[in-house]
C-alpha cells in the first residue's frame, strides 16, 4: 500500500512540475521603468526580479531576489527609488495575493514558499532553452 501511494506521491510531483506558465514580464509592475528622462532606466533590473518571482522558491531566496533588485536599482544612482522598490515588493510580492506579480507567479496560485524540485527546476531549465541532462 505505501509503496503505490509513494508512486502516486512521485506522479503528482512530476505533473505539477510541468504546470509553470511561460516566462512573461510586465516590467516594473505598477511601478516606473525608469526616470521621465530616462524611461527604461531600471528596467532591467526589474525584469531579473521578475524572473526569479516567476520561478519562485524559498522565503530566503525571495529576500535574496528583492535585495538584488535593490541593489541593482541603487547602481544606476537611484538610492531612494531603490529603498522604495525594496518597501513595495516587501509588501505587495507575498504569494499569498492573487497578483500576477507574487512571489512564484508561474506557478499555480497558493504554491507559497517551496524549493523547487529537480523536476521543476528541469521544466525551468527547458522553458529558457538549455539542453536538459537527465
Amino acid at each position: 500500500m505505501y509503496r503505490g501511494l509513494f508512486i502516486i506521491v512521485l506522479l503528482a510531483a512530476e505533473v505539477s512540475a510541468r504546470e509553470i506558465a511561460p516566462f512573461s514580464t510586465d516590467g516594473c509592475s505598477v511601478f516606473p521603468n525608469g526616470t521621465v528622462e530616462q524611461r527604461e532606466l531600471w528596467l532591467d533590473c526589474c525584469t531579473a526580479h521578475d524572473y526569479a518571482y516567476w520561478k519562485g522558491g524559498t522565503y530566503g531566496e525571495r529576500k535574496r531576489a528583492d535585495k538584488d533588485l535593490a541593489l541593482c536599482v541603487a547602481a544606476t544612482g537611484e538610492e531612494e527609488i531603490a529603498r522604495m522598490m525594496l518597501m513595495g515588493v516587501r509588501v505587495g510580492g507575498t504569494p499569498f495575493l492573487p497578483t500576477p506579480f507574487r512571489w512564484g507567479y508561474g506557478w499555480p496560485y497558493l504554491r507559497g514558499y517551496k524549493a523547487l524540485s529537480a523536476a521543476e527546476l528541469k521544466v525551468i531549465r527547458q522553458s529558457e532553452g538549455a539542453p536538459i541532462a537527465d
